[in-house]
């Protein structure tokens, strides 16, 4: 289970609708809290995540975020309702410009909010360089349609007005942030106070003329006839497990998620089936006598390498492991987490090795948590080319295929740059503020890709390929690619 503790990231609109119906309101949460409690819990929140973060100030010195504690400190001087202080907390949180570090967002509010009718921005955006673009349009507005280039908010630059989202949104960089807000923005924008009955949209069309609408506001219902009648477009099944044969002697796999994802699953990490799934894939490539086989791992939510090893031992040249440094600070918080796993009778080899991990260590000093190294199948395997397609909604331990298979040069990336990190601060733990119950995220450990590169960036494919926003009603994307995995495979 290493790999699903160690990259879980949060997208978060996508799971919010799941998480709404588990999460609780802290207790009397209609009730303001006073000034001195603000604080109290600001204070608390900062002490907490300087003792149990790895490393807090790895991207921010210490100076600044002294400086914005004492800044915040000041500002709660009145009393504040408890949805309005866990957003300043998150704002507190994501300064760090850590993704692992983070409060999420009130889920069960805001889906109460929507279903009881209440209205959201209705448009989702996806930025490319310093450009935005529509990426998708609830609005049901002639005129508005995704692709459109955006170029202001109620007269505010289009990515000026995005970016005041990112100071809530906990990322290492401006890229993953973005990645997040294309489908968190309605929720965003209702959590900060800044929504509206409508927005004037100022956009670019594909002729370069340039328009003004004025958006409205739009419930889910409204949402979903909107989306309805749009002409049909291609969607990637990011749940799908397919197996065949393409043209030109090339195969291609789409493994789906790393966990056990079938509805009537028992235990979803469990990797029985998924093991039997890729071995019979295999089989049946080199039965056919593939030239090449394309892996599809876009928008591949990720999950856990005791699902991904063996897919990657199919095609490993040589031993291998997701990390070459696996290095977690000992904290009483990431000690109690790992003890209420212990405690739950969860059949969990990793927290039963990282109970004797912490075991005689002083709190705040650093242990080494070996990884284990996987070995090629002995017996048939894959010996032609391998290709990935990877996304920047590739993520979790997607990310870790994708860099294994890179760094070791098992296989050759298609694709875009993943949004979530290669080398990344992770093993999340939580802890629970006193005040108000609310549950804080952060990374315990600091894990590196096989190369040992520490740079806070995704993996960046070996072939580029830009996925295009304007809607269309095939994959595009899938057809350049297997275009040119069978082109390749002709060349002797």
């Amino acid at each position: 289970m290493l790999a699903r503790m160690t990259l879980a990231l949060i997208v978060l609109l996508n799971v919010l609708t799941l998480a709404a119906c588990r999460m609780q309101r802290a207790p009397n949460a209609d009730q303001p809290l006073s000034a001195a409690q603000a604080r109290q819990e600001l204070q608390n929140l900062y002490e907490g995540l300087q003792k149990a973060h790895y490393d807090l100030y790895a991207r921010r010195p210490r100076e600044q975020y002294d400086a914005l504690y004492r800044q915040m400190r000041e500002q709660l001087n009145a009393p504040i309702a408890l949805p309005a202080l866990r957003r300043e907390l998150q704002r507190f949180t994501a300064f760090g410009n850590i993704a692992h570090a983070r409060i999420d967002p009130p889920a069960a509010d805001w889906e109460a909010y929507r279903v009881a009718g209440g209205k959201a921005f209705a448009l989702s955006f996806r930025v490319v360089g310093t450009r935005v673009y529509i990426m998708e349009n609830y609005s049901g507005m002639d005129g508005v349609a995704v692709g459109d280039e955006v170029l202001s908010i109620d007269g505010v630059d289009a990515l000026a007005w995005l970016s005041r989202f990112r100071t809530w949104v906990s990322a290492d960089n401006d890229y993953l942030a973005y990645t997040q807000l294309e489908n968190a923005l309605p929720m965003l924008v209702w959590w900060s106070d800044l929504d509206a009955e409508s927005y004037r949209i100022e956009i670019k069309k594909a002729d370069q003329t340039r328009q003004q609408y004025q958006v409205p506001a739009r419930s889910r219902t409204e949402f979903q006839a909107a989306l309805s009648a749009q002409p049909q477009r291609f969607e990637l099944d990011w749940n799908a497990r397919i197996a065949r044969m393409e043209s030109q002697g090339v195969a291609y796999l789409r493994p789906g998620p790393f966990y056990d994802n079938r509805p009537e699953a028992t235990n979803v990490w469990d990797p029985s089936g998924f093991k039997a799934f890729v071995d019979d894939a295999f089989r049946n490539f080199i039965a056919q006598d593939a030239k090449a086989v394309l892996i599809d791992l876009r928008n591949n939510p990720g999950g856990d390498n005791s699902f991904s090893d063996p897919l990657i031992a199919w095609f490993a040249t040589e031993d291998f492991r997701f990390t070459n440094q696996f290095d977690i600070r000992v904290s009483e918080a990431a000690i109690a987490s790992n003890a209420k796993r212990l405690q739950a009778a969860d059949d969990d080899s990793t927290s039963t090795r990282l109970a004797q991990a912490y075991a005689g260590k002083a709190l705040g000093s650093e242990v080494n948590f070996p990884i284990p190294w996987i070995a090629p199948r002995s017996e048939v395997r894959f010996r032609n080319a391998v290709y990935l397609l990877i996304n920047r909604h590739s993520y979790s331990n997607t990310v870790v295929v994708a860099a294994i298979a890179q760094d070791y040069g098992f296989a050759t990336l298609l694709g875009e740059e993943t949004s979530d990190l290669a080398s990344t601060y992770g093993a999340s733990e939580k802890f629970t503020l006193p005040e108000t119950g609310i549950e804080v995220t952060f990374p315990k450990a600091q894990i590196l890709r096989p190369n040992g590169n520490p740079a806070p960036r995704g993996v960046i494919p070996d072939i580029a390929m830009q996925e295009p926003v304007a809607a269309s009603a095939e994959d595009l994307v899938l057809k350049q690619a297997l275009q040119l995995v069978a082109s390749r495979s002709e060349k002797p």
